[in-house]
């Protein structure tokens, strides 16, 4: 292989053994979708690009903002200054990475209207294989629901904290992640703006999510990992849950096939307040009872919030509205929370799961 060849910028990688040229150019042809651009997507896709895949759809809803800047790796300080749209700053940064790879950035919300079409239709084709950067277990029932109805494997991941969580769902063959999981209740799961991340932990958890898609793409599913990881980094913890028994013949998902989320009976409502410049968010799991002690103690670190006849209420202090002003949130026992100083259902659900979480 000689400088001037298209593959010689992948000339370590091909004299890897079992890869080589061969692998290199299913990767050329592959397609990979990264939904969400945060902690984990950035290392994720990053690594894809740079290693030759050859279509990458960046998908995402939020802007970039400064406190980004230290675990979310394709953005810089003027990124966040201009707030610029994450999945174009993203697309931009790739681009300029690896010409030969064909990026696109979807600025947009990926739920039960629009996820197929995202995975299935997009300018790039249909996905190969799903990369999760997301933040939130609605979307990832989501994106499982998609894995499930159209067998693309899924790449799972997850980082708060110092801890990580990582698998691949290649279905029918395996367990889905809704055999391992249930939706949990609002305000009951930390999210990074409630107890921080540790930015090389998060970028751990989105080079194994390369990794792993880099199997599936270049051939090597049987290669892939057949049990939920768990780690802390920090502490230097490790422990691993076979999968391979893992699969529920009475799952939602995977067994009944029945797809909720994707079909918008499950998950997440969001409602407009006419005249109100409000946004109402209703979890999948809204009714039950809430720990609004919990949530008071996780909103308090962010603004000036109180604990008021079974509400907990308050403004950001660096959370602006539509119309620059304080973002305020109302979170109520049953896990609802109406989001004041926005019309937007996207950004409502993005305030929603940054910091009350579930």
């Amino acid at each position: 292989m000689q400088q001037g060849d298209p593959l010689y910028r992948y000339h370590r990688q091909t004299l890897l053994a079992g890869f080589g040229a061969e692998g290199q150019e299913r990767l050329g042809a592959g397609h990979a979708v990264v939904v969400g651009v945060g902690a984990l997507g950035c290392p994720a896709a990053d690594l894809l690009v740079r290693a030759g895949v050859g279509r990458v759809t960046l998908i995402d809803r939020d802007v970039v903002e400064m406190t980004n800047l230290q675990r979310q790796t394709l953005f810089d300080e003027a990124d966040a200054r201009a707030g610029r749209a994450k999945a174009e700053a993203a697309r931009r940064r790739l681009e300029a990475v690896n010409s030969q790879a064909r990026v696109e950035g979807v600025v947009g919300d990926c739920c039960a209207r629009t996820a197929e079409s995202m995975m299935l239709d997009g300018p790039l084709g249909r996905a190969d294989v799903i990369v999760d950067g997301t933040d939130n277990f609605e979307t990832r029932f989501l994106l499982n629901d998609v894995s499930v109805k159209h067998a693309l494997p899924y790449v799972y991941g997850g980082a708060v904290g110092t801890r990580a969580v990582c698998a691949t769902f290649r279905p029918p063959q395996t367990a889905c992640l809704r055999c391992l999981f249930e939706t949990p209740a609002p305000g009951s799961t930390e999210t990074c703006d409630s107890v921080g991340v540790l930015a090389p932990v998060a970028t751990m958890v989105g080079a194994r999510e390369a990794l792993e898609a880099m199997k599936i793409l270049t051939g090597r599913a049987d290669l892939a990992s057949r049990s939920l990881l768990s780690f802390d980094p920090w502490l230097g913890e490790r422990r691993g849950l076979d999968l391979g028994g893992a699969k529920r013949a009475g799952c939602e998902c995977c067994g009944r096939r029945e797809f909720g989320f994707l079909a918008g009976d499950r998950g997440g409502r969001t409602t407009a307040m006419c005249g109100r410049g409000a946004v109402q968010v209703s979890p999948e799991s809204a009714g039950g009872d809430v720990d609004l002690g919990a949530v008071l103690a996780r909103l308090s670190i962010h603004g000036a919030f109180a604990l008021e006849e079974g509400v907990v209420r308050g403004e950001f202090a660096g959370e602006l509205g539509d119309a620059g002003g304080p973002v305020r949130l109302t979170v109520f026992g049953d896990g609802r929370a109406i989001v004041h100083g926005t019309t937007e259902p996207s950004r409502a659900r993005v305030v929603y799961a940054k910091y009350v979480g579930g």
